[in-house]
């Protein structure tokens, strides 16, 4: 079996307050193999953004990672200084966030953000790296991106802006790129032909490709596999067919059936009652079981770890039987 490009084991990640020790990623494990794009949803609050900010090394103080490890390819990351950490961000790891005008520096055409982050990564001189730059705007689909490059980013459209920023993760050809909510500010048009591209990267470059989003719609079309959390944890994680059409785990259930569907039936989508617990009141035992109607009295004292039923893996109790536990996920 080949070695993943991204292995995350039993990550913790905490912020400190005067009063509290608040611990927003609890104990989460997963791998991402090269090509694969693995997309993680769940509700605002839920953790997945600052899993994505770890894995590339930017929690900010006073949040920090507590436990556990990340690997890149073999190599662990999560214990390099910071400016070793600075160096693999840009070439081998790239980033797409939700905004594009926060990636891009306003007061700069965005040929020149493109050349210095290649001579950056790369050893080639300005004028090869200009004509990477051109390749890489006309890759991401930028019409006469001859012209464009010499353009401000305030001279794009939105979309048109987060394909420049596309772009700039992908020119020092990383083999992880973490996307933050890439297609939440565009249109549905354009959310299309971005989830289009990103899935091309991996299926060109064999680029693996952690994908955050609250928009189960982007990730039935653009992942292979589905990571869903809850309060900091992993819930269930398996095939993106098999998470959509056959959810285990109850608040999968919940996610899945709020999903509105064309068959023409009238029945009331699912609503999950209750919202996600503070992170200084995260209920002891499984942290959904307030808002679970399947809830039974293990589940309000004991964790439930997660384990492997067929290709999916779950942490709840009412899978205990399978007896297996799955090494690649924690709940």
């Amino acid at each position: 079996m080949t070695e993943p490009v991204l292995s995350v084991r039993k990550l913790q990640v905490e912020f400190a307050t005067r009063r509290h020790v608040l611990r927003a990623i609890d104990g989460i494990s997963f791998d991402i193999a090269r090509g694969e794009v693995l997309g993680v949803v769940g509700e605002s609050g839920a953790g997945k953004s600052v899993t994505g900010l770890a894995v590339i090394g930017l929690i900010d103080p006073p949040g920090r990672i507590s436990g556990g490890e990340i690997r890149l390819s073999g190599l662990r990351i999560d214990n390099l200084a910071p400016e070793q950490l600075r160096r693999i961000r840009g070439k081998r790891i790239g980033m797409i966030f939700q905004d594009p005008l926060t990636s891009l520096n306003p007061l700069y055409r965005v040929g020149d953000q493109l050349v210095e982050t290649i001579t950056t990564h790369l050893n080639l001189s300005k004028t090869a790296a200009r004509k990477r730059a051109i390749d890489l705007l006309a890759e991401v689909g930028i019409p006469a991106p001859d012209k464009r490059i010499d353009a401000y980013p305030h001279e794009f459209s939105g979309g048109m802006r987060q394909r420049v920023v596309i772009a700039l993760a992908i020119c020092a050809e990383p083999e992880l790129i973490v996307a933050d909510e890439p297609t939440t500010a565009l249109d549905v048009s354009v959310q299309a032909q971005i989830i289009a591209l990103i899935k091309r990267l991996g299926r060109d470059h064999g680029t693996a490709v952690m994908l955050v989003t609250h928009d189960m719609g982007v990730i039935a079309e653009t992942c292979d596999r589905v990571a869903v959390m809850y309060a900091g944890r992993i819930a269930e994680i398996g095939p993106v067919q098999d998470v959509v059409q056959n959810p285990l785990h109850p608040y999968a259930k919940g996610l899945m059936g709020a999903i509105p569907t064309l068959a023409g039936d009238n029945a009331r989508l699912v609503q999950i009652p209750g919202s996600m617990p503070r992170l200084s009141a995260i209920p002891p035992g499984c942290s959904f079981n307030p808002r679970c109607d399947v809830a039974f009295d293990r589940c309000r004292i004991e964790r439930p770890e997660p384990v492997r039923h067929g290709t999916q893996a779950v942490a709840c109790h009412l899978y205990d039987d399978a007896k297996e536990p799955a090494e690649e996920t924690a709940a």
